[in-house]
């Protein structure tokens, strides 16, 4: 049926059939070309993440999306419904003021051997940010989880160049066999890369300082979500019983995972990092 097979001869039918396999070949190449370009588009579009993190938050357990006033003590229960974003909560302004915290920036809080610096604040999916002064923004994982997850076997940054955005993906980690996602606390262009070595991950820049950090925790309120964060971490290890107790001072030791590798530390790795 086809020329390049032997004794092939060219007639009407031939041609007809020919014609027609190689206008639908045409046709589902032309199909295959515009969805990869359309999929290719959809994941530089910045509204996939937004949407991302919508459909995550939404699966997390209740108890991981309090909101921050209920951590802190300000109010007795109260569930965040704006996706850990105070930046679009009509509400938060009002405990700010009812509130005024001043902040110690040269302390720090500790807990179960877990240091905080209160010079920066903090994103609930462990990372932080400390500004620079200049506009610029630098990016890490707290030690709570440098602790957890250790020293990564590889880190994936995004380009000089590239926009992050606030509860997207900052970058990725791996760890044993496990794909780590690392969400951004806040919006911004990368203009430097760093990595474990350094002490930090990413520096941004960032317009409308006040407003890029409302929704970040910082000063009273991150001994109260430490404390939950741990006791999270003790539930989700409790049942194959790793000696991490809040109740005896216990410490979160580096590499926690070696206490017990067994364990589906990719599971609980995602879901201390809120990978619902």
């Amino acid at each position: 049926m086809f020329p390049w097979i032997y004794e092939f001869r060219w007639t009407a039918g031939h041609i007809i059939f020919l014609g027609v396999f190689f206008a639908v070949a045409a046709v589902v190449a032309s199909t295959v070309i515009l969805a990869l370009r359309r999929s290719k588009k959809a994941i530089a579009d910045p509204r996939r993440e937004a949407l991302q993190w919508t459909s995550e938050f939404e699966d997390l357990p209740a108890a991981v999306r309090a909101c921050r006033h209920e951590l802190a003590g300000e109010v007795k229960e109260r569930t965040c419904h704006h996706e850990f974003d105070c930046r679009s909560c009509a509400t938060h302004p009002r405990f700010l003021a009812r509130m005024a915290p001043t902040v110690d920036a040269a302390a720090e809080e500790t807990l179960c051997g877990i240091a905080m610096p209160l010079d920066r604040y903090y994103h609930r999916g462990h990372t932080w940010v400390k500004p620079g002064g200049d506009g610029t923004f630098t990016i890490g994982l707290d030690e709570f989880g440098g602790r957890m997850i250790g020293q990564p076997d590889a880190v994936a940054l995004p380009e000089v160049g590239s926009t992050v955005l606030a509860n997207g993906t900052g970058w990725t980690m791996r760890k044993r066999e496990s794909e780590l996602r690392v969400l951004a606390p806040i919006d911004g262009v990368v203009v430097e890369l760093g990595g474990p070595e350094k002490g930090w991950y990413l520096k941004v820049r960032s317009e409308g300082t006040e407003q890029q950090l409302r929704h970040l925790l910082r000063g009273h309120e991150i001994r109260p979500w430490l404390v939950r964060e741990l006791e999270r971490l003790e539930y989700a290890l409790s049942p194959d019983g790793i000696g991490l107790s809040l109740a005896d001072g216990g410490e979160l030791m580096p590499e926690l995972w070696k206490q017990a590798p067994e364990i589906d530390w990719e599971g609980v790795w995602g879901s201390m990092l809120l990978q619902a």
